[in-house]
């Protein structure tokens, strides 16, 4: 039965007050005061209502403590036996999820419990909602300005086994093997031959793949693909086997690793390995999380995608007094491209009023399609240009005009005339000046019958203006401040662990990862506000001496006869205006 606290209504008692004022202040500072005042109201337990039956069965936990204890067990990254000794005897946490009663009921938490929660909250995908929600408040209470943000990617692994080619064919087989007889042991499974049954079914005769010599990988393969194709075709006109999760990897394995020739007259089917470079990077890496994907820069897994806002400030101390926040989290396999990631990252802030205005990457975000699409939505992309222009002379040295076309080239000798194509621009050069040039070897002109020409179109245009922007100081001090991302990525796995996950699939990963990028913000948001705290008391303490040591100068020293440092006060109007100035 769902059952959840109404946070908002404040008691008539204050439940913390046996905490004396200095470890009442630490509490409020710290990452539990801000988690209390302004998250743990906002969380969308109300999405959770379709897992409980009204009025039927016992009340459930205080949902609003559950779900709060989730979303800290993400950003402390706990295991459940550490979450639940955290939520019994941390005061702290008790502090944060306003548990204020000492029953079991309110501070025990069993593993049960929790993982029921947790797999509601997956479900429900309120992993986002609780993103969007704490994100739109702390950019509200702290200020935050998003018109200067910066993108990047970082890769992270899930509780997986590294796999060879090997291994993926045979563990494949064993899972199939292993469904199949807890659902069909009384007449499909009985069906398998009993050699595939030897070789797969049992672990200690899987054990056998992961010591295969090397000189024996080729045969070994070839006898693991004949397997997985025998079982594939003796079930695949069963509906019931062929609707089996385990029984769609035996599909995708063969698909991803081999190629089969079908049957003829003369011969029957056939299947042949594919080579290493033909396998795609979207294959079955592993089929205990078919979800994960690879990379051949940083291998398998996953990768989250991370925007944050960022200031230009140099200054530490003024710098501890601004949020950087992360306004947007995605989380895709790691054969997905970052240049895919950059859109959807601006349409998503900017339907939440968190949209930037300038918006620094790498060079693997700044594809001409990506500036153009983000131009269009009023979006400036601060990124270096993919590639290099391989001629010394090449279109980069060329000066343009403002609709694109050629104004001179890099000797300062000017075009014959520019045409503009359907396609784009075609700039004719004297042959003079072209074939008495030092540099037209490097130059990316050709050679015609009467002239020299140079044809390119408005991307090649577009591109070569970014690549001389490039050169610029401007663009170097703008496009500095983006090395900062590689910081928020460690702060991101060292206070977090983002990069070695406990849990397998996308839903549980997305969860996880975009959980983790909350309580990131959590934690800088709270040294955010005690960083201003600090400051609010020294400039009320400097105020507070001011006020004393401007009446005690009042009334000590501005009457007549009065003597300061030895000298005698005649002038009562002179240390008035003395007073006004110290003040």
């Amino acid at each position: 039965m769902f059952h959840a606290k109404n946070h908002k209504v404040l008691p008539v008692f204050d439940p913390w007050e046996f905490l004396e004022p200095k470890r009442r202040k630490l509490l409020d500072e710290s990452w539990s005061g801000l988690f209390r005042e302004n998250i743990l109201k906002i969380l969308p337990v109300g999405k959770l209502k379709p897992s409980f039956t009204r009025g039927f069965g016992r009340p459930s936990k205080e949902l609003y403590s559950a779900v709060g204890a989730v979303v800290l067990q993400q950003m402390h990254n706990l295991t459940d036996d550490e979450t639940r000794d955290q939520i019994a005897f941390n005061q702290q946490w008790h502090y944060a999820l306003d548990i204020t009663s000492e029953s079991d009921k309110a501070k025990y938490f069993c593993e049960k419990t929790l993982y029921s929660i947790r797999t509601a909250m997956i479900a429900h995908r309120l992993d986002s909602c609780i993103f969007n929600n704490c994100t739109d408040t702390l950019a509200k209470v702290f200020g935050v300005d998003t018109q200067k943000q910066r993108i990047d990617s970082v890769q992270i692994k899930s509780n997986m086994r590294r796999l060879g080619r090997i291994r993926i064919f045979s563990t494949t087989i064993h899972k199939f093997l292993v469904n199949l007889k807890r659902h069909y042991s009384e007449y499909q499974f009985l069906e398998v031959s009993s050699e595939i049954v030897d070789r797969y079914f049992t672990e200690k005769a899987l054990g056998c793949f992961s010591r295969v010599k090397p000189t024996e990988t080729s045969k070994t393969l070839e006898q693991v693909s004949r397997d997985l194709l025998s079982l594939v075709e003796q079930f695949k006109g069963d509906k019931n086997i062929c609707s089996m999760h385990s029984y769609k990897l035996l599909e995708r394995v063969l698909r991803d690793q081999c190629k089969v020739v079908e049957a003829t007259e003369d011969e029957p089917v056939f299947v042949e390995v594919k080579p290493p470079k033909q396998i795609k990077s979207d294959s079955l890496q592993n089929p205990s999380d078919p979800d994960a994907g690879y990379s051949a820069h940083k291998g398998q897994g996953y990768q989250v995608q991370v925007m944050e806002t960022y200031t230009e400030e140099d200054d530490p101390e003024k710098k501890a007094l601004e949020l950087n926040l992360i306004t947007h989290v995605e989380v895709e396999p790691a054969n997905a491209h970052d240049s895919n990631a950059l859109i959807p990252a601006i349409e998503s802030t900017q339907e939440r009023g968190l949209g930037p205005k300038k918006l620094s990457g790498d060079a693997l975000y700044g594809s001409d399609e990506n500036c153009q699409k983000a131009k269009e939505l009023g979006v400036e992309v601060i990124s270096p240009v993919m590639g290099v222009d391989r001629k010394s002379h090449g279109l980069v040295s060329f000066e343009f005009g403002e609709q694109g076309e050629i104004i001179s080239c890099a000797q300062g000798h000017k075009p014959l005339e520019v045409k503009k194509k359907k396609n784009g621009y075609k700039a004719v050069f004297s042959e003079q000046h072209c074939s008495t040039c030092p540099f037209v070897k490097d130059c990316c002109v050709k050679k015609g019958k009467r002239h020299y020409t140079l044809n390119y179109n408005e991307k090649e245009q577009r591109c070569a203006k970014r690549r001389a922007h490039e050169e610029t100081d401007e663009f170097k001090d703008v496009y500095r401040y983006r090395a900062g991302a590689e910081a928020t990525m460690s702060e991101f796995d060292r206070r977090t662990g983002v990069k070695r996950l406990r849990v397998r699939g996308m839903g549980a990963v997305r969860f996880s990862a975009v959980l983790k990028a909350v309580g990131l913000n959590i934690f800088r948001a709270a040294a955010v506000k005690r960083a201003r705290t600090r400051l609010d008391e020294t400039i009320s303490a400097v105020n507070s001496a001011q006020k004393v040591l401007g009446f005690v100068f009042k009334e000590q020293f501005m009457k007549p006869g009065a003597t300061i440092f030895g000298f005698s006060v005649k002038h009562p109007q002179f240390c008035a205006s003395a007073y006004k100035n110290t003040a």
